[in-house]
């Protein structure tokens, strides 16, 4: 280790990645993920020629030097990179070491019980100093998700040079492969764009929701804030995951009660976030007693939490108490035809009536009804008018163009859900209208169409009716049985799912639509 960069140095910069713990190039590194584990311990046994207290060595059947831990039992084989540098390889999970991980040695109680006393404070820091450590390092994507509590609506993901040291993980804006020089100089890395607390976080596996991307880990910090952190390498992953778990348990048992509950409450949301869940009367009490450490306690906060969310839930109003209220309008546009139907107490749809009249107010013999399209922007807008306000006026000179009206009604009976013909009735009107036998083809249509649903059969017959008298003016108009047909057929009759032999289908939809144009007396008798 070089004395300039050695971590006692009062301008040491972050992060403290020594040059000796890399080579002279990237592209020598034997992974993209290192722990360099005791970079900043005392220099003690860092040499990979000599075998580090708690391990021991031996050579196994393949000649390589194989070392093995007494208490854990995992096993390192000692390699070396092109430049004869040595590294250790564990095969278990194919990850990549400079030096042998440290056998943790608990530190002398004295010393924390010298520091909680407030004896001899100032002897207590110096062993701090010579713990830390450069716990890991290396690239991972990463993005922000919630800044102190406030949900942030983008993720921004980027490739980003993540450093754990000292119970704080760093994200800088430089990625390794644009941080080569600053990882033998590390005054050139550039100012951390992230820097999170380790103390009182919490660490989990990302649900799908957050994250389509997989080998995702959710860090949230005490104040608020929420990461994503990714790689692509499940083993890369997990290694990081372990490091940070360890990081945050570690620092979290030194947390005293208070520092603890506090923490936990961030974690489960603020009052503010979620709502005056934390009840006056304890906010008062100024002696209450903090919640218990460990498990059971943040189950009980857990256990408060859902507690205090379900009598939220439970205190909302209904649905049908809004409606009531005129906070939400049923849509018009996309609704069931039976359910339209009931809501406002008519067989036929008012949007419907109210179309109608306006286009036979306005002349049947504009040429081009119904097979001229109207300005989209603008049937657009007569949607939202229709979805969003009851009272509706289609004088307004805002619809003045007629085939902005016969565009919007024919956009109506596209979007429900299910055709004016409903699916069930499909294929019996497509048998009917194949028969040979002219008479029995009328008797058949005709039969079906009485057995329709009460809206569908109401809606069909005002509609029909209109369309006849849309065709009474086809001179005027240029729309005859025929044009009327290819308008309206595919839209009124279609199948659930789409059939191979669509343009054949089409035909016979059109067919069915002229033969009821051309019976719709008989059909539809008057009432």
């Amino acid at each position: 280790m070089q004395p300039g960069l050695s971590p006692g140095s009062p301008g040491d910069p972050r992060p403290p990645t020594p040059e000796t713990d890399y080579p002279e190039s990237l592209t020598s590194y034997p992974e993209e993920d290192y722990s360099p584990v005791g970079s900043f311990g005392e220099p003690g046994p860092t040499s990979p020629l000599t075998t580090p207290p708690g391990w021991s060595c031996h050579v196994s059947q393949d000649k390589q030097m194989l070392y093995t831990n007494h208490f854990t039992q995992e096993q390192w084989v000692r390699l070396e990179d092109p430049h004869g540098k040595p590294y250790f390889y564990n095969p278990e999970d194919s990850s990549v070491r400079w030096e042998l991980p440290q056998v943790p040695i608990p530190a002398p109680r004295s010393i924390h019980k010298s520091s909680q006393d407030g004896d001899t404070p100032a002897q207590a820091s110096p062993p701090e100093e010579k713990t830390k450590t450069l716990d890991k390092a290396g690239v991972l994507h990463r993005t922000k998700t919630a800044d102190k509590g406030k949900r942030l609506r983008k993720k921004h993901w980027s490739a980003s040079w993540t450093v754990l040291e000292g119970g704080v993980l760093t994200f800088f804006k430089d990625s390794k492969t644009s941080a080569a020089g600053g990882l033998r100089q590390p005054s050139k890395f550039s100012t951390p764009e992230y820097t999170v607390e380790l103390r009182g976080a919490t660490l989990s596996w990302a649900p799908k929701d957050k994250s389509s991307r997989k080998n995702v880990l959710e860090l949230r910090s005490r104040d608020g804030s929420e990461y994503l952190i990714q790689h692509d390498s499940e083993a890369i992953i997990s290694t990081w995951h372990k490091a940070i778990a360890q990081g945050i348990q570690e620092l979290s048992a030194e947390l005293p009660p208070e520092e603890e509950s506090e923490s936990s409450r961030v974690d489960f949301g603020s009052s503010e976030r979620l709502g005056s869940w934390q009840e006056k009367e304890e906010d008062a009490r100024p002696n209450a007693a903090a919640p218990a450490l460990g498990p059971v306690g943040l189950e009980s906060d857990l256990s408060k939490v859902r507690h205090k969310l379900r009598k939220f839930l439970q205190r909302r109003p209904t649905l049908q108490s809004l409606r009531e209220k005129g906070y939400i309008k049923d849509q018009v546009f996309g609704c069931a035809l039976a359910a339209l139907c009931e809501r406002e107490r008519s067989r036929v749809p008012r949007f419907v009536q109210q179309c109608i009249r306006a286009v036979e107010a306005r002349g049947l013999d504009i040429d081009g009804l119904y097979r001229i399209s109207g300005n989209l922007a603008t049937i657009q807008k007569l949607r939202y008018k229709v979805d969003h306000d009851e009272r509706l006026d289609l004088d307004d000179g805002r619809w003045e163009d007629v085939h902005v009206i016969t565009g919007a009604l024919k956009l109506f009976f596209r979007e429900l859900p299910e055709p004016l013909f409903p699916f069930s009735h499909f294929r019996q009107f497509i048998a009917a209208i194949k028969l040979q036998d002219q008479a029995r083809r009328s008797r058949c249509v005709r039969d079906l169409v009485r057995s329709l649903p009460a809206p569908n059969h109401d809606t069909l017959r005002m509609l029909f009716q209109h369309l006849c008298r849309v065709i009474e003016h086809g001179e005027q108009n240029r729309m005859s049985v025929q044009s009327v047909a290819i308008v309206f057929g595919p839209t009124l009759l279609r199948p659930e799912v789409e059939e191979t032999s669509m343009p054949m289908t089409m035909v016979f939809q059109n067919q069915v639509v002229e033969l009821i144009l051309q019976q719709c007396a008989d059909i539809f008798p008057p009432q």
